[in-house]
């Protein structure tokens, strides 16, 4: 019974008064917590990593170390722990102080049984979520920190080398390769297996904003700054602070906001958008791109000097098409994935399919080959994927897109076996096709509306 009871929780109580120590102790045990108690704050810190307190109970005004100075001092060794801060009813000022420091609530002496019961209990219901939030944390970051990087290639296995070592570091990475290579995936490996695992990895897609608002969302704006901003907001990098702020698709990064980055790099501090308070972080910076910096600085679109404040530790991802031993392994890892989440009982991947993969150039890397694993799941009807679960494009059957282009094709042909042959490979997905082309979704459907006769303007035939 003591055993069942004692399961409700820990709980430390921190009083300088003895006859208030033992009662609450006393309520509390009966209650079913296990408790502990502390005449004072420094005794207090001594029973932390024995005892480990689901909930701390501390009084405010003690003697040596007092409750406010206790808390901040516990926090690191107790990062699970929930405070709660006991008062006198003419010192809530100080319970107010408390939990700025961290506490989580307070109550007011002489203490009332049914509010100290309601408190306890919520303290204890957040001290379970956080141990919870901890434990998965630490689950995901033990998953992240290569487990699913499915590779048996040599320059591949050179990277995550490379990914284990800069991962301790703060200098910036910058992620290069073709688009589906898994860019975004080696970023968040990088994170996994820094100091700044814990802390957040904020994701921003440099190529999804017009460059007032891409501002907006790396700095924050002030209310007011601009049409619509009602509110104060937090930009990316104030979101990231003490973590790692991830920029997809920089080299879309236009030239006025390139200026500000370098800025909020150099000097680690920024303003928001239509405000005058500097503010300081620590953000680590991991950019990707799908393009060629090198030119994209010669032609005037990138900064040279932006350049290098990203480049300091260069890691480029090689494609599927060089990295041919990857593709069976990938495929049996996208085939479990997808299996799972669908609920189907498909266990094998025909020979006849695997030369299909072998043979292929996977000119959407890594991302087509998953879409092509999902599509022929969704379409298996058997526990194993055949030839004829594959989209058609893998086996060279592109339904209206064409013959292959062969040199004199039009510049138009060469476009349109491009976007059919890409959305064949993305079971007509015109988002993802867009994303593995490096154009936008709206100029997929575009031309789509221009294959089918809609368009408004006729296609220019080469000159004869």
């Amino acid at each position: 019974m003591l055993e069942s009871m004692a399961s409700r929780g820990r709980i430390l109580i921190v009083d300088d008064e003895a006859n208030a120590r033992a009662a609450l102790s006393e309520i509390l045990h009966d209650e079913g917590y296990q408790t502990e108690t502390a005449a004072d704050g420094f005794k207090a810190l001594g029973k932390l990593e024995e005892f480990q307190p689901d909930v701390i109970l501390t009084d405010v005004k003690m003697p040596g170390l007092d409750g406010i100075a206790f808390i901040d001092k516990a926090r690191a060794a107790a990062p699970s722990a929930v405070f709660v801060v006991m008062t006198a009813f003419g010192t809530i000022s100080s319970a107010v102080a408390a939990v700025k420091k961290g506490a989580d609530n307070y109550l007011t002496k002489p203490l009332e049984y049914e509010a100290l019961s309601a408190v306890v209990e919520r303290a204890m219901e957040k001290a379970r979520l956080l141990q919870e939030t901890r434990q998965l944390r630490d689950r995901l970051r033990e998953r992240n920190a290569f487990h699913h990087i499915v590779t048996d290639d040599p320059k591949m296995k050179e990277i995550l080398a490379l990914v284990a070592q800069v991962g301790a570091a703060r200098a910036s990475v910058l992620i290069t390769g073709e688009s589906g290579t898994g860019k975004e995936l080696i970023a968040e490996a990088i994170h996994a297996a820094s100091p700044r695992a814990d802390k957040p990895l904020v994701r921003l897609n440099c190529a999804a904003l017009a460059e007032g608002l891409l501002e907006s969302e790396l700095f924050g704006h002030e209310r007011g700054a601009f049409t619509g901003a009602v509110a104060r907001r937090e930009g990316r990098f104030k979101q990231a602070d003490g973590g790692t702020l991830f920029l997809d698709e920089a080299a879309e990064i236009p030239l006025g906001t390139q200026v500000k980055l370098l800025r909020a790099l150099q000097e680690k501090s920024f303003e928001r958008v239509g405000g005058n308070e500097t503010l300081k972080v620590d953000v680590r910076i991991i950019a990707a791109t799908n393009r060629d910096l090198g030119a994209a600085i010669k032609n005037g679109t990138f900064r040279e000097d932006l350049f290098y404040r990203l480049n300091v530790v260069p890691i480029e991802i090689p494609p599927l098409r060089e990295r041919r031993r990857d593709v069976p392994l990938l495929a049996s890892f996208f085939l479990r994935r997808y299996a799972d989440e669908n609920g189907r009982a498909i266990d094998a991947i025909s020979e006849e399919a695997l030369d299909v993969f072998a043979s292929y150039a996977w000119p959407g890397n890594v991302r087509e080959l998953e879409n092509a694993i999902e599509r022929a799941v969704v379409l298996c009807d058997g526990p194993t994927i055949e030839k004829r679960h594959l989209p058609p494009s893998l086996a060279g059957d592109v339904p209206h897109a064409g013959a292959p282009p062969v040199p004199g094709t039009s510049i138009y042909d060469l476009e349109r076996w491009a976007i059919l042959k890409t959305l064949e490979a993305c079971g007509g997905s015109t988002s993802k096709a867009a994303m593995i082309l490096g154009i936008s979704t709206r100029k997929v459907q575009y031309k789509l509306h221009e294959y089918s006769g809609g368009a408004s303007e006729e296609p220019r035939k080469p000159d004869e």
